[in-house]
């Protein structure tokens, strides 16, 4: 496709696959110049790092799959664009003017980490006015939902909203206190050191039984 390009999913106005491409954050955000972009895909990789390093800190903590699917979806969504912002500026050519090429003999558009981001998901469903009296945007048009965003944004979307809607006991430090991994080891040794008691309290009674007999 070429940029700008789009066509209706399944033939409807108002749900289109529209190909562009952004320099920056979800739904088309960005930081100015190189030195943004540069900033914006080393925050990427140490962001996807530490969440994958959490990740597994959930699991030994044996926290519930809710909140772990959540954490997942931040994680595969944050990667998936870190993917596109690393290589797709060393794999194609520019696509502004005319039809991306992969590998081209060139050379691709941008070094490592400079890539742009595809984006192609959008889904202009109202269009209006605002009344007059509405602060800020009185008597201007909107369109809603005019960002363009991709996959990926979609997780962390859905990941993010996931856990302000459904687990915010996990900002309380609940989940910390309750599932950390050295809270998960102590439970398990007072199990253990439970049972043991209880069986030697059984042996015990079972050898006074015998003596009173």
């Amino acid at each position: 496709m070429h940029i700008g390009e789009e066509f209706g999913i399944f033939g409807l106005d108002w749900a289109k696959i529209h190909f562009v491409e952004n320099n920056g954050m979800a739904f088309g955000l960005e930081l100015g110049g190189s030195w943004g972009k540069l900033a914006l895909s080393l925050f990427r990789v140490v962001a996807v790092g530490f969440l994958g390093y959490y990740i597994n800190l959930l699991i030994k903590a044996r926290a519930s799959m809710g909140l772990l699917a959540c954490f997942a979806f931040i994680f595969a969504g944050a990667l998936g664009n870190i993917i596109d912002s690393a290589f797709y500026g060393l794999i194609f050519s520019e696509a502004y003017h005319g039809l991306s090429v992969m590998f081209p003999e060139e050379g691709g558009y941008a070094p490592f980490l400079f890539g742009k981001v595809v984006d192609m998901l959008y889904f202009p469903m109202f269009r209006g006015t605002f009344p007059e009296s509405f602060p800020l945007w009185g008597g201007e048009p909107y369109l809603f939902f005019r960002p363009v965003f991709n996959v990926a944004d979609t997780a962390i979307t859905v990941g993010v909203l996931s856990l302000l809607f459904f687990h915010r006991s996990f900002f309380s430090g609940e989940i910390h206190e309750k599932d950390s991994p050295e809270a998960a080891q102590a439970d398990l040794e007072e199990t253990a050191d439970m049972e043991i008691e209880s069986t030697i309290s059984e042996m015990t009674d079972g050898d006074d039984v015998s003596r009173s007999s």
